[in-house]
């Protein structure tokens, strides 16, 4: 589980910020250290398996006065997952088309044809 820990230090000298950072630094499951906040006296820590009060414990020791602030899981993306192309409700659909194929009649002999074509039978 990735944490994301803001420790609040108090740090009045860059000497202070350097030895805060190498403290930070050191604590088993530490990914990275930033400095955070308008005055760069927050410590914004990321990693996995961080024990917070043995950390805030080592600042106090080194420093005088820390304490902490927010403690949190990171989420991790979801990776994007495909949307399916929505399809119409069987309502709207119209209805399929039916087409009838008809063939011409046939005839065997050629009179019958003639015949045929007077009266308007064949197309």
């Amino acid at each position: 589980m990735k944490q994301k820990i803001v420790i609040k230090v108090s740090m009045h000298c860059s000497k202070c910020r350097t030895e805060a950072l190498q403290v930070a630094a050191v604590a088993y499951g530490v990914n990275s250290v930033a400095l955070h906040g308008p005055e760069k006296d927050k410590l914004m820590i990321l990693g996995e398996g961080v024990d917070v009060a043995c950390l805030a414990e080592e600042l106090r020791k080194k420093l005088c006065h820390a304490t902490i602030e927010i403690v949190e899981e990171v989420k991790e993306p979801s990776p994007p997952t495909p949307t399916p192309t929505p399809t119409p409700p069987a309502s709207l659909t119209p209805p399929p088309q039916i087409i009838y194929c008809q063939q011409p009649p046939q005839f065997e002999c050629y009179c019958c044809a003639e015949a045929c074509k007077r009266v308007k039978l064949l197309y």
